[in-house]
């Protein structure tokens, strides 16, 4: 067959694989994609600015709408602020002092032995009140009766030999009247006489020591209190005056001792020079809890070097056992009492540059700032000492964007949940739930 016959040319191209699709690679040009970027860049410029400017027009009071008109999300100038007032009230405010206290007994007494033997009996409950002279443990009396015994009979004999010295002195002393005996003799048996008086009054001490010790030999409580844990078994030896039998602690009265830095010191100590009951509060560890009311003691004689402070001590009664030895409590002391003074929130009271200033209600839809000069709190209330008058409505709530006349309004309720002395309910807290209302009633919409 002919190669060129078109017979064998078809068969060829029948048999012949079919071959891939070139693909055509397409090329990169970075130039589209920076063009891109570059006007989203300005576009973003552009809209900066035109909100900044926006801002500033509405800051600056220029930008008005009605009334009714949207203020904006961040609130403009035509958007009066949300405030929640309280009126300056006229009241008494204590002055407090506040110290770290430790709750101390006036008496802790470790009972110990003072004589040694073994132990036979308990006659106390671990945590039972006792009072003075109460029954506490017995030791072993028997060995110091023996002594005791023994130390009767040597006084016995040695009187008997005093006895007869002084009989003897007796008669020499006629015999030597009578020139009978020499003076010697006489002097002899007068300083016989003198050394068994001697032996008589040693073994008379004696006696009384052994008498002493059984005495001892019967513990009892030296103050009245509450009683430990006991701290050694009935059976055991105890050793004079170092094993430890139990723990008494006076608990009725007990004492607070805290500290106050030494600038109150003054005041304090003029207040006792004046006769004055000063009274203290005890706090829990939280500040939260009053746990008792005593009052002022004593004021440590010297003041701490190295903390700058001065102890004090408060007497409680502590009938109900409130306080607890070396409890840790927050010690408030009332030095004085502020009459008729002019009260504010202290959530009204802002630092900055006025120094110390409030925003007064400058009728119902302005405010403007107020320097005042304060002085004592009670940590919910301040005395204004100058300033302000009783009756006039302070800010407490939304002053983080308020200024020097800016138009407010006043949100409901808050002037009638204000009273003396309280703030207002804060306003935010009313337009968050104005807000979640309106956006729960279009969830809800089909």
């Amino acid at each position: 067959m002919n190669e060129s016959s078109p017979i064998r040319t078809e068969t060829a191209r029948a048999y012949q694989p079919a071959q891939a699709p070139v693909r055509t690679k397409r090329r990169f040009r970075p130039g589209r994609w920076m063009l891109l970027i570059l006007a989203l860049l300005a576009a973003g410029a552009l809209a900066h600015r035109w909100y900044d400017a926006r801002t500033q027009v509405a800051g600056d009071g220029t930008h008005t709408t009605g009334k009714g008109g949207r203020g904006g999300r961040h609130g403009g100038g035509d958007m009066p602020q949300a405030v929640g007032i309280a009126q300056v009230a006229t009241g008494d405010v204590p002055v407090i002092l506040q110290g770290l206290g430790t709750v101390t007994p006036l008496a802790t007494v470790t009972i110990r032995s003072q004589i040694s033997g073994y132990l036979t009996e308990i006659g106390f409950r671990e945590g039972q009140t006792v009072k003075r002279g109460d029954y506490l443990a017995q030791i072993d009396s028997r060995p110091y009766e023996a002594l005791l015994a023994q130390y009767q009979g040597q006084l016995a004999r040695d009187q008997a030999l005093l006895q007869n010295s002084k009989l003897d002195l007796a008669r020499f002393q006629r015999l030597s009247q009578q020139d009978s005996i020499s003076k010697q003799n006489v002097d002899t048996q007068g300083a016989l006489v003198k050394q068994n008086e001697g032996t008589v009054a040693a073994d008379q001490a004696l006696v009384d020591q052994q008498r002493l010790n059984i005495t001892y030999t019967r513990i009892v409580s030296p103050v009245e209190g509450r009683v430990g844990l006991r701290q050694v078994d009935q059976g055991n030896y105890i050793t004079a005056g170092s094993t430890a039998i139990v723990v008494v602690t006076q608990l009725h009265p007990i004492s607070v001792v805290f500290t106050l830095p030494e600038d109150d010191v003054s005041r304090v100590m003029r207040r006792i020079r004046a006769g004055a009951k000063l009274a203290v509060r005890a706090y829990d560890r939280g500040d939260a809890h009053e746990i008792a009311t005593g009052t002022l003691d004593t004021v440590d004689n010297q003041i701490d070097v190295t903390t700058g402070t001065v102890r004090l001590r408060a007497l409680f009664e502590n009938a109900d056992e409130e306080l607890f030895p070396n409890q840790f409590v927050n010690a408030k002391l009332t030095v004085d009492t502020v009459r008729d003074a002019a009260l504010v929130p202290n959530a009204a009271i802002l630092q900055g540059t006025p120094g110390t200033y409030v925003y007064l209600m400058d009728g119902d839809e302005k405010v403007s700032v107020r320097p005042i000069k304060v002085g004592e709190t009670d940590g919910t209330r301040t005395v204004v000492l100058s300033g302000l008058n009783a009756g006039d409505r302070v800010v407490t709530d939304g002053t983080d964007r308020l200024r020097d006349g800016a138009p407010v309004r006043i949100t409901s309720g808050a002037q009638a949940a204000a009273g003396p002395g309280k703030p207002a309910e804060p306003a935010a807290a009313t337009g968050s739930t104005d807000g979640g209302q309106k956006r729960g009633r279009r969830r809800q919409q089909p």
